[in-house]
């Protein structure tokens, strides 16, 4: 058996939710976790001058790597005229009804060949990676067709075969209303010719909607997602982002993996996704960019669910930084750094079924980060800069800014 990497000396290591180990050290051996623990008991077993990587993590803190549960990261275009607009008081719904927003990002996607879309999803996962992504969810949507649909699943698939970065992809048909179509009409094509293809395609794992008003009903919704799980897959629900329609309630009745964004959710909302063992997804970077109240992490955290934070990264809300997610989730929604780091490794894995993702202990993947900060606190803490240092994903150092600047 090969001993890939042993990590050691480390001033913390956030094992999970639960751990935390003070002078500890982590060995990797086959791409999974060996053994976790004090840097003297790990070391004697796995002396780390039999490793292929010997890092050494003095005054550092050790994370799991993240994982970001919700991201439109494919997509072509620039709208950052849109973020100007705002900041001169034009609201999300007026720069949509203006063609901006999410039909300016499909136009954009139509134009663009499948190559195109590869290289700049390939580019934005660099970024990603370099700041503590090892996982990524990565929405379609910005098709609208079934053409373009499927062309934006080939790209994730193709992405996913030769990144570092693991991306799990969801079918998002349910976006938006393309322009010439009734709401009506556009979900019946969703049900009756985007999902058989996608399905036949075999790519998508997670098919989501955008629950909200002057988008889709919730019967509507429903509608795309029951035919979603009779072609084998898994709901996810964009809900009460921008009003209270009903959407976490429907995502607590069919079953959704995840609830997302969630800015306009009550407390009976809260207990609903906690019954169903839906994941509630946390978007602050939203609520940041739109301007917008942030959700209330309390009610999620006292009905008892695992929560996850995640990016949000697309046109609208322009950041590849789980970092700077969590540090909006304290200053934001009065998460602790534990908390939030918590819901930005497991509580993200939680939310795109990867139980074995998100935490440290023995037997799971080797997805782990080196920070430059003596506690985990230093994530959130040290706030707008790149304080990850080295990412290590199934045992293989896949980014290291250490060498880079030597």
């Amino acid at each position: 058996m090969t001993l890939d990497v042993v990590v050691r000396d480390a001033n913390e290591i956030f094992v999970g939710p639960d751990e935390l180990i003070e002078d500890g050290a982590v060995a990797v051996q086959d791409d999974a976790i060996a053994a976790v623990g004090p840097t003297a008991e790990v070391i004697r077993e796995y002396p780390p001058e039999n490793a292929a990587e010997s890092i050494d993590a003095s005054g550092r803190t050790v994370l799991p790597g993240f994982v970001d549960a919700h991201t439109h990261a494919l997509f072509a275009g620039d709208r950052s005229d849109e973020y100007a607009a705002k900041l001169r008081g034009k609201t999300y719904e007026e720069i949509m009804a203006e063609g901006g927003g999410i039909l300016s990002t499909v136009s954009a996607v139509r134009a663009a060949d499948e190559q195109q879309l590869v290289e700049n999803l390939r580019g934005h996962l660099d970024t990603m990676l370099a700041h503590g992504t090892t996982t990524v969810e990565v929405k379609s949507g910005y098709g609208l067709d079934t053409d373009s649909e499927l062309k934006m699943l080939r790209a994730l698939d193709r992405v996913d075969a030769d990144h570092p970065v693991d991306v799990v992809p969801t079918f998002m048909g349910a976006h938006a209303v393309p322009e010439g179509y009734a709401e009506a009409e556009y979900v019946d094509e969703v049900i009756t010719e985007q999902l058989p293809a996608v399905a036949d395609q075999g790519v998508a794992e997670f098919c989501d909607t955008f629950t909200e008003t002057g988008v889709f009903s919730v019967e509507q919704s429903r509608r795309v997602l029951q035919a979603g799980i009779e072609y084998g897959l898994t709901p996810k629900v964009h809900a009460e982002e921008l009003t209270h329609l009903g959407g976490t309630q429907l995502a607590a009745e069919v079953g959704a993996a995840s609830a997302d964004h969630l800015l306009h959710a009550t407390a009976e909302d809260a207990n609903a996704l906690a019954d169903a063992g839906t994941t509630p997804v946390l978007l602050p970077g939203t609520a940041f960019s739109l301007g917008a109240e942030y959700a209330d992490y309390e009610q999620f955290h006292d009905a008892g669910c695992s929560v996850a934070v995640a990016t949000d990264f697309n046109p609208n809300c322009y950041s590849q930084s789980m970092p700077m997610a969590i540090a909006l989730a304290c200053s934001g929604m009065g998460m602790t750094p534990r908390d939030a780091i918590a819901a930005a490794t497991a509580g993200g894995a939680d939310a795109v079924d990867r139980p074995s993702l998100g935490t440290l202990e023995a037997g799971t993947p080797a997805d782990l980060l080196v920070v430059d900060g003596p506690s985990h606190v230093y994530v959130p803490y040290n706030f707008g800069v790149n304080t990850v240092e080295t990412v290590v994903k199934q045992g293989a150092i896949v980014s290291d800014s250490r060498s880079e600047s030597a």
